[in-house]
């Protein structure tokens, strides 16, 4: 069965990008597998990118080269990528696994965000294409969420929020 890898560009408790990736694995338990080990890796260093590679960057790449595609949910942070997402992108550069991986991205920008979060994907389109990764289109998509609809569980149970992850993942698998 084809697995989607589903990765939070947020390492703070209580996130909504978070709460998106968690809901997501929980309405695709079987076709989806979260990588949840971000703050885990290591600050970049082309020195460091070498065997044997710090654990959680080779538990990133085995993650990334076992995933037939990748769903990203990431905030934005003073217009662009938060920086430890941008690392955990870094680390990508010097493997294999991205090259025609197809990929895709959920805006979870609220909608009072001034830009959408536009300055964040804008540089993960840039960084993704450096890589070689296919983004798809259709599992792009926009799900302004507030930190009021994420439940106690830390998921969300709005219906057309579960719906909008189900078509990103199965595009992803189309």
């Amino acid at each position: 069965m084809p697995t989607v890898l589903l990765v939070s560009g947020s390492t703070r408790a209580g996130s909504t990008n978070t709460a998106l990736i968690r809901t997501a694995a929980a309405i695709r338990p079987l076709e989806t597998r979260v990588f949840d080990q971000l703050a885990a890796l290591p600050a970049f260093n082309p020195d460091d990118d070498v065997e044997p590679l710090p654990a959680a960057v080779a538990t990133l790449r085995a993650a990334l080269d076992q995933a037939d595609a990748l769903l990203i949910c990431t905030p934005e942070y003073a217009g662009a990528l938060p920086g430890a997402f941008k690392n955990l992108l870094d680390w990508t550069v010097g493997g294999a696994e991205m090259p025609a991986l197809p990929v895709g991205w959920i805006n979870a920008a609220g909608v009072a965000a001034p830009t959408g979060g536009e300055g964040a994907h804008s540089e993960l389109a840039t960084v993704l294409g450096y890589v070689q990764a296919r983004v798809v289109d259709e599992a792009c998509r926009r799900v302004p969420l507030s930190r009021s609809q994420v439940g106690e569980d830390g998921l969300i149970d709005d219906p057309e929020v579960r719906a909008e992850l189900d078509r990103a993942i199965d595009a992803l698998l189309g």
